[in-house]
């Protein structure tokens, strides 16, 4: 597209400051190895991320539904332990099938996020059903999103039985439906939101390209017929790419063998979370939307060692720092998130801020069991390891728990209003 570069406002100091952070990134994570697992615009520094909310609005109490800051709070030991089987449940991906995988510890299995300003309600799913039913919940985004959806369906499973209605040949958009209750779930595959076009070594092209002004038309086409959609991305930003506005080349993250200027990632990932999120709030009909904030990796030392991810039970409060990449992308998502639902028209806007419960859950991730009994010849000196995506059954289980709570509390002001 040329060599013509236009850069997002921000003092220099600063923007010197995030390009040496992005390479440090960069040279830190093994895209290679993320692609593997994952293909299934920041304003000024801070060091600190914002206080934690749940959710965009202010108001301490909604309906007859107080609202509850689900962020702030702390894992404990829950001796009932997962709502459904690893190795019964036919929707999970092979990847995150620790059970099935032979993975021999269970502790991680039994703990339960409890909020500090109330509780949080096991997931009942027969409720989850009753609040959608007659209507079209859709998770968009990247395996994250995939991970997140295929723990519904296992929780909604212990109930009804889904129906698989639609899929791809690749299995990136999928469609079920609960016919007892009219209920539908849908998967779209959008690791950016925006449009965007996948890198593709074996035809020459070694980087994604993004369309940062246009909304992804693989759901945002099918927005009007979408109920509830749950948007989930943050790792494919890592990954090099050239970024465009108006057809014209803005810069690009990690590509020194092409003539653009280094921008990093961050403006970018909040750039895309902007454009979607502009998408759903200029439609006046009655819709919820989520957007799940990023959820850190644990590798520790090599990812490709025994002991990538090694935790056997949650870290404590205050035993584990976020790293600065980490708030940044949450702090990104939860002003964004903010600023659209000021404008939003029949839309209700929130953040499901995760971002906390996941980072102290480094015991959660599939690591070697990420392949069938990894160690069944001996211990291997080397072997890939998953820290990314979750165990299922496994914390992002409470994920859909909290999503439960905030989409009662929606159907609640459509009864209140």
């Amino acid at each position: 597209m040329g060599t013509q570069h236009h850069h997002f406002s921000q003092p220099n100091s600063h923007f010197l400051t995030k390009k040496l952070i992005a390479w440090a990134l960069y040279a830190l994570i093994p895209l290679g190895l993320l692609h593997y697992y994952l293909f299934p615009l920041s304003r000024t520094q801070t060091p600190q991320p914002p206080e934690i909310t749940i959710s965009s609005q202010v108001p301490h109490q909604t309906g007859n539904l107080p609202r509850c800051d689900y962020s702030n709070g702390e894992w404990i030991q829950d001796s009932s332990g997962p709502r459904y089987n690893g190795t019964s449940c036919k929707t999970i991906k092979d990847g995150q099938n620790c059970m099935a995988h032979g993975r021999p510890d269970t502790d991680y299995l039994y703990w339960r996020w409890r909020p500090k300003q109330c509780e949080l309600p096991p997931f009942d799913p027969v409720s989850f059903l009753s609040q959608t039913r007659n209507k079209h919940l859709a998770f968009v985004g990247d395996s994250m999103a995939r991970n997140q959806l295929e723990s519904l369906l296992c929780l909604l499973a212990t109930s009804s039985i889904p129906e698989l209605v639609y899929h791809d040949e690749e299995n990136k958009f999928r469609r079920w439906v609960f016919k007892d209750y009219n209920a539908t779930v849908s998967v779209f595959w959008s690791p950016f939101l925006v449009q965007g076009k996948e890198k593709k070594a074996e035809l020459g092209l070694n980087h994604n390209m993004l369309y940062l002004d246009s909304p992804d038309e693989r759901w945002a086409s099918e927005l009007d017929q979408i109920d509830i959609v749950v948007f989930s991305i943050g790792h494919w930003f890592l990954h090099p790419a050239v970024y465009y506005e108006k057809d014209v080349a803005l810069g690009c993250h990690h590509c020194p063998e092409l003539n653009h200027t280094e921008i990093g990632f961050f403006d970018v990932f909040r750039k895309a979370i902007e454009t979607t999120l502009k998408e759903v709030s200029r439609r006046d009909d009655s819709k919820f939307a989520a957007v799940v904030t990023f959820s850190p990796a644990h590798f520790e030392g090599e990812w490709d060692k025994a002991g990538a991810c090694p935790k056997k039970e949650p870290y404590r409060e205050g035993e584990k720092e976020m790293e600065y990449m980490d708030k940044e992308m949450r702090k990104m998502e939860v002003e964004e998130v903010a600023a659209a639902a000021k404008n939003a028209k029949g839309v209700r806007i929130e953040a499901l801020d995760v971002t906390k419960l996941a980072l102290l859950r480094a015991d959660g991730h599939p690591g070697p069991y990420m392949y069938p009994n990894p160690f069944a010849g001996g211990v291997k000196d080397r072997v890939q390891n998953d820290c990314v995506h979750w165990c299922l059954p496994g914390p992002i289980d409470t994920w859909n728990e909290i999503l439960l709570e905030m989409i009662k509390r929606w159907k609640n002001e459509q009864r209140s209003n």
